[in-house]
């Protein structure tokens, strides 16, 4: 990232003044401040993420945008929401597969005072894509745990995310990954603290945390039958 578009402490104090002024009117006075500190610097960053996301897997999208790309809006999505706050509190990016942005493997980063972290893999899947992964990690124990073994890996990510209370009758109870054949969720997280996402080097440690991640979002990625490498 070039110097001038690093991201700054001033993005987490705008947050925390936005959190304190959710409305249009301190916005749109605060609306310079949000380009200059928020939008721009993410901008920036996806910008300069995109060919390290292209060297892990051709098939993840980064793309730019101000509007439409992998950034996501400052607006919130009111129509079925009790609180009627007009904007989100946090800085966002998805990083998703060419398959689509439902059901599909990605990389979510999320940058918030107080808690800033990236999440890997898949989150709250339809029933259909869970059973799909968890097949795939019954029938190829050694494969996910390879995908979840690595030295890096362990020590960069968490795995989390809810899961069933019961496991599923389709499944041994004496299967080594048991307790992951009732996952919910398949996601792998880290998280950072402000000091770190102001950092010269934090697009590094992000490159570092999905390069160590590779392998869990390509047995993921797998098991739903979709595209990982270049030429599949």
């Amino acid at each position: 990232m070039a110097e001038e578009l690093r991201f700054t402490p001033e993005l987490f104090t705008f947050l925390q003044e936005l959190k304190k002024n959710n409305n249009k009117e301190w916005f749109e006075q605060n609306r310079g401040r949000y380009l200059k500190f928020v939008r721009d610097p993410f901008l920036a960053f996806i910008a300069a993420f995109r060919p390290r996301l292209q060297n892990l897997s051709p098939w993840l999208v980064a793309d730019p945008k101000p509007v439409g790309g992998s950034m996501l809006r400052i607006h919130r999505d009111l129509r079925f929401s009790r609180s009627k706050e007009p904007y989100k509190t946090m800085a966002a990016a998805y990083f998703h597969h060419q398959a689509g942005k439902e059901n599909t493997p990605g990389i979510y980063l999320h940058l918030e005072p107080g808690r800033s972290f990236i999440g890997l893999g898949l989150w709250q899947p339809d029933t259909m894509t869970r059973r799909k992964v968890t097949d795939a990690i019954s029938a190829n124990p050694m494969g996910w745990e390879k995908s979840i073994s690595g030295r890096q890996f362990r020590a960069a990510c968490s795995l989390t995310g809810e899961s069933l209370n019961r496991l599923p009758k389709q499944y041994d109870p004496e299967h080594p990954f048991a307790e992951d054949l009732k996952r919910k969720d398949f996601i792998a997280d880290t998280t950072f603290s402000q000091q770190e996402v102001c950092r010269a080097d934090f697009i590094e440690k992000v490159d570092q945390i999905c390069q160590a991640g590779g392998p869990f979002l390509e047995f993921l990625t797998g098991s739903l039958g979709l595209p990982w490498r270049d030429g599949e």
